[in-house]
């Protein structure tokens, strides 16, 4: 053997050698990085996360190619991984419905949903263009499915643009559109019908900004920029609820928008004319030719029906925690809401924590590490499997698992217990709503 075809050989070898050390080097990595992610799905099971609980990435794993920029492209932490080439959903129940992971997949394995194969949610009646069983209502935003601040936005913006293109003769009636609603795609609508030269009047039950506006002070509520319309662009990154309601309240005072707050529709009545009748609990009423609904889906907040709950110290969202001091405080719900209410009021009063079941679950990440050291280190008290039987002018009564009774010393009460989609409201005006299971929201592009 000639020393050239020997030193080829050499060459050949170290060259074969290298690339199976980087391949086993990559597969171990591989490996490594799947058996993490595998345990993080066990671990989000045994916590009750694993399990959607709004808008979700459904993952085809037929297709699937694990490329992993769905893993990237995800705003949140521990939404998405990949286990033996193919993603999964970690933490199902903390995804807010960003849609980036959808738009991301380059073979298109990822479609949004609303709820499972076995847990149903219900949802009304909605087609591509927005509008409902009933000519006329269109819905847009938390209440079709789309929770999410920057899609509520687009949807608002969107369902205007449907209804604009409906419009095909000058309007009789008083208004072109009644936009229920004053948050995210209420505020985008209202903006969206003066672009579009409509007749509109815009109707909030409680104040600018609608769900946003019962976010504790301090909660991050906007990540990445949003489009309004007949505005542009609003570049937000880690904003406060405040900072955002001071924008949209700059925009509205330029835009001279009509939002008509502390104004709650009772009934939408449709009329032969095919208009609809908007009737107010102010004893106000408006006839319009159509009626978008940018509602939450919560609707009124959900009672406990106890004794004294009529209380003026009963409340069922948190404003202005910063003006709240040496209060004895009670706060009932074991969800997000609750939490933050809890760790925003316990540095400046005393706090108890009251939650039905023995554990916490479906808790961010943060808000669970957050409110577990606030009462190892005694900040806040938290009493697990307990219910408030009775409230009056100085105490509240809790029952404990084991039937007996603690009696609380209590100024204020804040009762986070959700809410029920306002189905009754929608029925009277003749909107059909189904429970549907694993809904596919957005497949293509």
């Amino acid at each position: 053997m000639s020393d050239l075809l020997l030193e080829e050989i050499i060459v050949y070898g170290a060259v074969f050698l290298l690339c199976a050390l980087i391949i086993g080097f990559y597969l171990l990595k591989k490996n490594k990085s799947s058996k993490v992610v595998a345990q993080k799905v066990a671990t989000a099971k045994e916590e009750g996360l694993f399990e959607p609980v709004s808008l979700h990435p459904y993952i085809n794993p037929d297709i699937c190619i694990g490329s992993g920029a769905c893993v990237r492209a995800c705003p949140e932490k521990d939404i998405l991984g990949i286990v033996n080439g193919k993603a999964t959903v970690i933490n199902a129940s903390n995804c807010v419905g960003h849609g980036a992971c959808f738009h991301a997949c380059p073979v298109e394995a990822i479609s949004l949903r609303i709820g499972t194969e076995t847990r149903g949610v219900d949802l009304p009646h909605v087609n591509q263009n927005f509008e409902t069983n009933m000519p006329g209502i269109f819905i847009a935003g938390e209440l079709g499915g789309m929770g999410l601040i920057k899609n509520s936005v687009e949807q608002g913006q969107q369902a205007m643009d449907s209804i604009a293109k409906s419009k095909s003769k000058a309007s009789e009636t008083e208004y072109d559109v009644a936009i229920v609603g004053a948050g995210p795609a209420g505020i985008s609508a209202t903006l969206a019908a003066k672009k579009h030269g409509l007749k509109a009047i815009t109707l909030e039950q409680d104040s600018l900004g609608g769900t946003v506006y019962t976010f504790p002070r301090a909660k991050v509520v906007m990540t990445s920029p949003m489009e309004l319309p007949l505005h542009g662009k609003v570049k937000l990154f880690n904003t406060s609820k405040d900072e955002l309601l001071t924008i949209w309240n700059e925009v509205i005072d330029k835009h001279d928008l009509d939002i008509v707050e502390q104004t709650k529709v009772e009934d939408i009545v449709p009329q032969a004319n095919q208009t609809f009748k908007v009737v107010t609990n102010q004893n106000t009423e408006y006839v319009a030719q159509n009626v978008l609904l940018a509602i939450g889906r919560r609707g009124t907040p959900r009672k406990l029906d106890v004794p004294g709950e009529v209380s003026e110290k009963v409340a069922y969202r948190l404003l202005d925690s910063e003006t709240i001091e040496n209060k004895q405080v009670l706060v009932v719900g074991g969800g997000d809401s609750a939490i933050e209410s809890a760790l925003l009021l316990k540095d400046r009063n005393t706090v108890t924590l009251s939650y039905r079941k023995d554990k916490f679950s479906r808790l961010k990440p943060a808000n669970k590490d957050n409110v577990l050291k606030a009462e190892q280190d005694g900040s806040l008290q938290i009493i697990f499997e307990s219910n408030v039987t009775e409230i009056n002018d100085n105490h509240v009564h809790l029952e404990l698992q084991d039937g007996s009774t603690t009696v609380l010393d209590n100024d204020l009460v804040y009762i986070f217990a959700g809410g029920e989609l306002p189905t009754k409201f929608l029925e009277r005006a003749g909107i059909e709503i189904t429970k549907r299971f694993g809904y596919i929201v957005k497949k293509y592009r």
